[in-house]
């Protein structure tokens, strides 16, 4: 089929070609050709290339598809100089695949407007479409890929401006959340009515949980050499996670650290590896295959139905280790201990997440007279040296109680 002819129009360079208006100008003696919707596009585009022209500014746009473009860049990309993990890349690759591909792949990178990108959020945002609920989190994560693709194409000169710089991010409230804003610890009778329920299989798994406050990505990735069980202090030393199956290390300095253990988890751990006859590289919490678990099942298959049945239907993964952050505060534990205990990047991020659970009342009158005697003074020094001193061993008794 031929294409239909292009037309004169009033407007010198401007030509009718069906539906569309073609702008037709001159660079270096090379003639080039872009079409538009509209004769006010077409002039608007004329006078913009005839001004580019003149002052030695054009910039010829690429007429690759972002399809195209992203799957190459997605393999070679390295990040901002700052490293990028082989997980990052993992999830940039499945995001750009499942999400921005399928919306944006055939448009020429050239076309892509901030119109395109705002559509592209939207549909993140509509759970219909999606055919599930992304959180505002997701929908940011997924966006991420598209940008640092564009800025990529701005740098390797293949468009001038990135159509994703300023797109604006939903902000959604959550029921949820709004519900449970403040962070919610299993109480002392739901911790002690769940693992009065919890299968045998699973029981020793969330007990660690509890009383080192691991996160599920940590606990899944575990393997029997970072359990130290024998010896005057023995911990477990937090060097990897399992998050969308991949194996990475922390993420930060602070996420690498190392926990103690009970006399009694360290028995419980014990008699498993022996059960399991398990080496060091095996993993401590292995499915029956030997692979990592899932952690979409875990929750759906053993966490929810033992939760709801105890009446604790918000608890989630998540609960156990405020759990642990919770006895530990109770215990007399302060800020930059529990900020060391579970990883946190900051005593001040911990302080805020968890203030909550801190005792506010103030019910006594501070007397000066006898805390500075020599008596008060020790009183305080022991009382402060006593609350700092074997967590462990009170997360156990709690769990116990």
């Amino acid at each position: 089929m031929n294409p239909a002819p292009m037309v004169r129009t009033q407007t010198p360079g401007i030509f009718k070609r069906g539906s569309r208006y073609v702008v037709v100008y001159r660079v270096n003696g090379k003639q080039k050709r872009e079409s538009v919707r509209t004769m006010a596009e077409a002039r608007r585009l004329k006078a913009a290339r005839s001004t580019d022209v003149a002052r030695g500014e054009f910039f010829e746009a690429s007429q690759e598809r972002f399809d195209e473009f992203a799957r190459d860049w997605v393999e070679r990309y390295q990040g901002t100089g700052r490293g990028f993990r082989d997980s990052t890349r993992a999830n940039y690759r499945r995001d750009l695949e499942r999400y921005a591909i399928p919306q944006l792949g055939r448009l020429k990178l050239a076309e892509i407007t901030p119109r395109d990108i705002s559509n592209y959020v939207a549909f993140l945002c509509d759970e219909k479409r999606v055919g599930s609920a992304l959180s505002d989190s997701t929908v940011r994560n997924a966006l991420n890929p598209v940008r640092a693709c564009l800025r990529t194409a701005v740098s390797e000169g293949l468009i001038r401006h990135s159509p994703a710089r300023d797109t604006a991010l939903p902000h959604r409230p959550n029921v949820d959340k709004l519900d449970h804003e403040e962070v919610r610890p299993f109480s002392r009778e739901q911790l002690a009515a769940f693992f009065t329920v919890c299968p045998d299989r699973h029981a020793t798994m969330f007990r660690l949980m509890a009383s080192t406050g691991m996160r599920i990505s940590e606990v899944l990735g575990l393997q029997w050499k970072h359990l130290h069980l024998n010896g005057s202090a023995p911990h477990v030393k937090i060097r990897r996670s399992y998050v969308r199956g991949t194996i990475s290390p922390p993420k930060s300095r602070h996420g690498r650290r190392d926990i103690p253990l009970s006399p009694s988890m360290v028995d419980e751990l014990r008699a498993r590896q022996t059960a399991a006859e398990a080496a060091d590289d095996d993993l401590v919490f292995p499915s029956l295959a030997g692979t990592p678990l899932s952690d979409t099942n875990l929750r759906k298959r053993t966490l929810q139905p033992l939760v709801e049945e105890i009446g604790a239907e918000w608890a989630s993964f998540h609960t156990f280790r405020h759990t642990c952050a919770s006895i530990l505060f109770k215990r007399g534990a302060n800020a930059k201990q529990v900020q060391r205990w579970l990883g946190h990047h900051s005593a001040a991020f911990t302080l805020d997440t968890y203030i909550h659970l801190l005792d506010g009342d103030v019910d006594e009158p501070l007397d000066l007279d006898v805390e500075l005697t020599a008596t008060g003074v020790n009183k305080v020094a022991t009382s402060h040296t006593e609350s700092g001193q074997n967590l462990d061993a009170e997360l156990e008794a709690v769990l116990r109680a």
